[in-house]
């Protein structure tokens, strides 16, 4: 139980220079922004999700809370943060890497998530664009009123901070009862649930990889290198697996039938994707 605690702190900890950096810039925007600035955002939001699933692919999941927090505020499309939390690599990258994986095969998986992120997210932007015009209102306002931070009166620095902090006390909190259901489950049941190889297991795989925490992409890899699951089923669980960035995104977006929507594309992306793979392949 120890090892629990300190795991969900040393997890927390790392979010916390992208927690903060995500208020400066939604602080920014709040009181910086002019509104010629506005609309050149607005209308690079198109780019949203080739940016969202370049930045995804970096080997921490900093980049999807941040994104969860963005998008609640409206920053970014729904498109984008679907495209970042499909890319995430979380612990995978890490772990191939510790194993001498072949770096080209590490490339591929990569590139592969990378694809199918932007091309998930640039799909469902074109068919969320009727909705552009709620999109394009800024939802800033919205966060400090929650928050009861008092903005104006304390500056961007210290309103960020304290942002940030109630965020990462949430994220802790979060992260002790995650650690816990798993270390009470145990990762070799988990494992189990994998080694049927049957349709079922692309459903699993995906699910698995929901879990908001580095263990699910740990189990999965580490699954997949020993040659106990296919190709396809790593996929499935590394394209749901956004660390705690869908956590994150309940946390910090009103709109529940928006989350589940993104929550359910994510989910079923893996499920297909992972599918299709081991057809084809």
């Amino acid at each position: 139980m120890y090892d629990v605690i300190i795991d969900a702190l040393i997890d927390t900890l790392k979010l916390i220079p992208y927690l903060l950096i995500t208020f400066l810039i939604l602080e920014v925007l709040e009181h910086k922004l002019s509104k010629k600035n506005e609309q050149i955002l607005i209308k690079n939001k198109k780019f949203g999700p080739f940016i969202g699933g370049v930045l995804g692919a970096l080997p921490q999941c900093g980049f999807s809370t941040m994104a969860a927090s963005l998008f609640s505020n409206r920053v970014i499309t729904i498109g984008t943060v679907i495209a970042i939390f499909l890319a995430t690599s979380d612990e995978m990258l890490p772990i191939m890497l510790s194993e001498k994986v072949e770096f080209l095969l590490i490339l591929r998986i990569i590139g592969f998530k990378v694809l199918v992120g932007i091309l998930i997210g640039v799909l469902v932007d074109i068919i969320y664009k009727v909705k552009k015009d709620d999109g394009n209102k800024k939802h800033i306002h919205a966060m400090c009123e929650d928050d009861n931070c008092h903005c104006e009166e304390d500056g961007i620095l210290l309103s960020s901070i304290k942002h940030a902090l109630k965020i990462t006390l949430f994220v802790l909190f979060a992260n002790i009862i995650i650690n816990m259901v798993i270390y009470l489950i145990g990762e070799n049941k988990l494992s189990s649930l994998l080694l049927n190889n049957n349709l079922v297991t692309y459903f699993i795989a995906s699910l698995i990889g929901l879990i908001p925490n580095c263990a699910s992409s740990v189990i999965i890899t580490e699954l997949y290198l020993a040659n106990l699951i296919t190709l396809g089923t790593l996929l499935s669980g590394l394209l749901t697996g956004s660390g705690l960035g869908i956590l994150l995104l309940f946390r910090t977006n009103k709109d529940l039938k928006e989350n589940i929507t993104i929550l359910g594309i994510v989910y079923l992306v893996g499920v297909i994707v992972g599918l299709i793979t081991d057809i084809i392949i």
